[in-house]
């Protein structure tokens, strides 16, 4: 993975992916300095270009030949939001670290609240809550669901887990590491920190220009990375208690109608050939065995997990610093 360069902190860092967008990010540049100039504080711009295949690049190099304060980060393809965040995480100086998109829907103008409410109420992590979302139903209603969902089996309540617009201390996104798609889910993964949330709300505004990156697809995806975060939560340091469990009653179920049946061949003499419930005894315990296998060896490669592997999620083409 590649580095940013040993630079003195600032303030406040705001990690911008980009991906198609070139028709907003010029507004979005004059939104940004004009939101961020009424700050008394240092303050960056972190736009990750992530494989645009517009003239997205040649807008953002106009932003930063313009503000040196823009910086840009520029992937040879594709890699995905999750990789463009992770990438705005490594090269970010803030102090604090805002992240939003850059569609124009999230408002600059909200960074001071959140700002603010970070630093005065001694919060980790604020986040944004699209009161009154500008999207059409078929989005909003999926996006309700997803939140209610990944509230319940994460512990992490929030209405909106959707919105980009946040505010992290930068201890909070340097030690959370991201791949596939788990950016949405950052203030879960940090739960494990003992972090203290606040959701505050904040203003949304319809996409004029461009085309949603999102569609329906999602929302399965939303749905595995849910599975995927559960068992990071819960389990990642103890795979045993999930594959030993299902193991335990799996082999339990099996001994206990394996009992049932030698009782009876015992007891009444029975027949227990082509039963299918002692094929199902021997397939139960076989079952069970397996699980627990598999827990000994997750606990032996637990140490191995994915950050550990040092595989680089995103590659970098150049950067204007």
């Amino acid at each position: 993975m590649d580095k940013s360069p040993s630079f003195s902190p600032i303030a406040l860092s705001v990690v911008i992916p980009v991906y198609n967008e070139a028709e907003n990010l010029l507004a979005l540049g004059d939104a940004l300095w004009e939101a961020l100039s009424t700050l008394n504080d240092t303050w960056e711009v972190i736009l990750v270009d992530d494989g645009s295949q517009d003239d997205s690049f040649v807008h953002l190099r106009r932003l930063h030949e313009r503000d040196a304060r823009f910086r840009v980060v520029r992937f040879r393809r594709n890699f995905g939001q999750s990789a463009a965040f992770a990438a705005g995480f490594a090269y970010a100086r803030g102090e604090v670290v805002i992240t939003m998109d850059a569609d124009l829907q999230n408002d600059p103008r909200d960074i001071p609240l959140l700002l603010s409410t970070l630093r005065e109420g001694d919060y980790d992590v604020v986040s944004g809550w699209r009161v009154h979302r500008q999207d059409p139903w078929i989005r909003r209603f999926p996006s309700r669901v997803a939140n209610w969902l990944i509230s319940r089996a994460t512990g992490v309540h929030l209405h909106d887990y959707g919105c980009s617009l946040k505010a992290y201390r930068a201890e909070v996104v340097k030690n959370v590491h991201l791949y596939g798609e788990l950016h949405r889910f950052i203030p879960a993964l940090a739960s494990w920190m003992g972090i203290r949330l606040k959701e505050v709300p904040v203003q949304h505004h319809p996409r004029l220009h461009g085309k949603s990156k999102y569609n329906l697809t999602r929302v399965t995806r939303v749905l595995l990375d849910l599975l995927t975060v559960t068992f990071l939560l819960s389990y990642s340091a103890r795979p045993m208690q999930i594959f030993g469990r299902v193991g335990l009653y799996s082999g339990l179920i099996g001994f206990l109608i394996a009992l049932y049946l030698t009782t009876l061949k015992l007891f009444t003499g029975a027949s227990l050939m082509r039963r299918p419930l002692l094929f199902l005894a021997i397939l139960l315990i076989i079952v069970g065995m397996q699980f627990i296998t598999i827990g000994l060896l997750g606990e032996m490669i637990v140490r191995t997990y994915y950050e550990a592997q040092g595989k680089p999620i995103y590659v970098v083409r150049e950067t204007l610093d």
